[in-house]
């Protein structure tokens, strides 16, 4: 039995969830929709970005709407253009099967006079940004005095993008009797002055603890030096082939910066900003969702309201003023009960950041260091093998099979693979192996006591396992299963790092035996467990040390060649107000002496921001 049955929705609700697939309500969905389908009452609800707060209120919105009346009934604000065309879109959804229910979409960048026709057709239900809405109102193209409901969606995010005023002004034409519905991520002065001033006694549904992280986002930081801060991104980037990532920047300009020097690197990235006109920002979304972009750079205005499934990583490039809304970034991952990851590139000055937004989150951070060349190296080549074993073959290949086998005849299966996987490997383990280490803890760090450093962390054995996070594991849910299954203490598994299809953990050379019997005679969900030795022990060559996780150099894997001359002459060239996206000479825009990195394994190709790049382009997945 469908368990949304048992909140009281009616047969043509249920038969529109049936063809969307929704099984299982959220629990803010459980919370919210028998409540508001029972009574006429106010309710602030608090739940995190992408825990289904649309349906929450959608569902019981449509019931108690009456399609033969045509005229508007509902006002729904949203923050964002793209939020409030995506929340039309799922309301119209929802409402399939209801007969003569219309909902318009009212927002900014379109023609007013269509959208005021539009709702002068019929429209029960309206969508609309705040700024839209009261410039609509003050030329009388749309009567809310009568409305029956208004839903305030992402609260917080319209109050901290200064909607304040008109959101109150909006409240103010709306008739008092009205059932007003507050969902919001968080609960900040602004929100709790609009419940007390325009809500009547509300009900509260909190969804985790008020104004805490989503439980199904782990978070990491990275401490570097300022002028490494670029290059870090591009590792973690190489360090997580299948990455999917929003990175978020402070500025526009830092932002258009950031997402050029990556298309420069080979990456493929887009930039999302204010200056980038509608249309251009529509495409940048389109090719997002299509999965055509690797690497969104975006602001915190231009990214509120995207909401992108499986987004598999948050960058922070660089933390927000207003620590809070590193809630609304970590919010673009984990969603829909999804693993995500949030990552913090951080300097020494900005270390007591992470302890605020600690507080606020109510979760801890890991704290990392950036992955070493050789380790970015071993990652590739695991996810390269990975590529291979799982790629379904195109069976138009058969026919020249004969004359490939007569070029490889005199190749023995070792060789045969050897080569194959070199094709790409060779571009990373050149470029790495001479780069330096990016880790900062040279530059100090009280969050760690170096002195004392964890059980097992010299001569470690660090080990290769076939599980990752398409299995649904993070690095806590990993370890848990590790230790668990092991029998081992809980300090006895550590650095435990989790990709797409496979893992990498560490342990005392002493446990070695009982790892390798236990986990190779394994299986998972019918599938057996494969776990090696890795040959990577954690020990940097070029420095002679071993550092706190195992790392030393660093690389990125896009094309060669050393282009400092070609840079420098064009800084000259500019002047002095180039932008640091192309001298490199700003915060976080080295490039380890103007090298580049070999293109990526993961056959991703080339991305835009909002300019076209010169540089070959890596093969796109095929």
């Amino acid at each position: 039995m469908n368990k949304f049955e048992q909140l009281g929705l009616n047969e043509s609700l249920l038969k529109a969830i049936g063809d969307l697939g929704f099984e299982n309500p959220s629990e803010v969905q459980e919370k919210a929709i028998p409540t508001l389908l029972e009574k006429d009452t106010d309710i602030v609800a608090l739940a995190q970005t992408g825990t289904g707060k649309t349906a929450a209120f959608g569902f019981p919105l449509i019931q108690k709407i009456n399609p033969e009346n045509r005229n508007t009934q509902a006002l729904i604000l949203s923050p964002t253009r793209e939020l409030c065309l995506q929340i039309t879109n799922e309301i119209k959804l929802y409402s399939k099967y209801v007969k003569g229910l219309h909902t318009v979409a009212v927002y900014g960048g379109a023609s007013i006079t269509e959208q005021a026709r539009e709702v002068k057709r019929g429209a029960q239900i309206i969508v609309a940004t705040p700024g839209r809405m009261q410039d609509m109102i003050n030329r009388g193209l749309v009567d809310i005095s009568k409305i029956d409901f208004c839903i305030l969606d992402e609260a917080d995010e319209m109050l901290n993008m200064g909607f304040y005023d008109d959101i109150v002004s909006i409240l103010s034409t709306s008739p008092d009797e009205k059932s007003t519905w507050l969902f919001s991520a968080t609960m900040p002065q602004e929100v709790a002055r609009i419940a007390k001033e325009f809500m009547r006694k509300p009900l509260e549904i909190t969804v985790g603890t008020k104004n805490s992280g989503s439980s199904t986002v782990s978070h990491e930081f990275y401490l570097v030096n300022a002028r490494d801060r670029y290059e870090a991104l591009k590792r973690l980037a190489d360090a997580n082939p299948d990455i999917f990532s929003v990175v978020f920047c402070r500025t526009k300009r830092d932002t258009q910066a950031v997402a050029e020097k990556l298309i420069e690197d080979g990456y493929n990235a887009a930039a999302l900003h204010g200056d980038l006109s509608q249309a251009q920002r529509d495409g940048v979304m389109k090719s997002f969702r299509n999965r055509q972009i690797q690497m969104l750079v975006a602001t915190d205005v231009a990214a509120r309201g995207i909401d992108v499934d499986n987004v598999t990583h948050v960058i922070n490039y660089q933390l927000p003023d207003e620590i809070e809304t590193y809630n609304h970034r970590s919010g673009r991952t984990g969603r829909a009960g999804k693993l995500g990851t949030s990552i913090v590139i951080i300097t020494k000055s900005e270390l007591r950041k992470i302890s605020a937004i600690e507080r606020i989150i109510k979760q801890k951070f890991e704290e990392k260091t950036i992955p070493s060349g050789i380790e970015i190296c071993e990652i590739q080549l695991f996810h390269l093998a990975n590529r291979i074993k799982d790629v379904e073959v195109d069976h138009e290949i058969d026919s020249y099979l004969p004359a490939i086998e007569e070029v490889m005849k005199d190749l023995t299966k070792e060789e045969l693979i050897k080569k194959m996987v070199s094709v790409e490997f060779n571009r990373f383990i050149n470029y790495y192996k001479k780069n330096r280490d990016l880790s900062a803890q040279s530059a100090g760090n009280d969050r760690r006591d170096s002195s004392s450093p964890r059980p097992g962390d010299n001569g470690a054995t660090r080990y290769f396992i076939n599980i990752g996070s398409r299995d649904n594991y993070d690095w806590m849910s990993l370890k848990d299963f590790l230790r668990d299954t092991l029998g081992l203490g809980r300090d006895d598994v550590f650095k435990v790092d989790v990709k797409e299809g496979f893992s990498f953990f560490n342990t005392a050379p002493e446990h070695a035996e009982t790892v390798m019997d236990i986990l190779n005679s394994f299986t998972l969900q019918g599938r057996r467990i494969n776990v090696e030795i890795s040959k990577n022990d954690g020990y940097d060559k070029n420095s002679g040390r071993r550092d706190h996780n195992g790392r030393g150099g660093g690389f990125s894997p896009r094309g060669g060649g050393d282009r400092s001359s070609d840079r420098n002459a064009r800084s000259e060239r500019r002047g002095s107000g180039e932008s640091f996206g192309r001298s490199g000479s700003r915060d976080g825009g080295s490039r380890d002496g103007g090298s580049r990195a070999p293109r990526r394994s993961d056959g991703f190709g080339g991305g835009n921001a909002s300019r076209s790049s010169s540089r070959e382009k890596r093969p796109r997945r095929s």
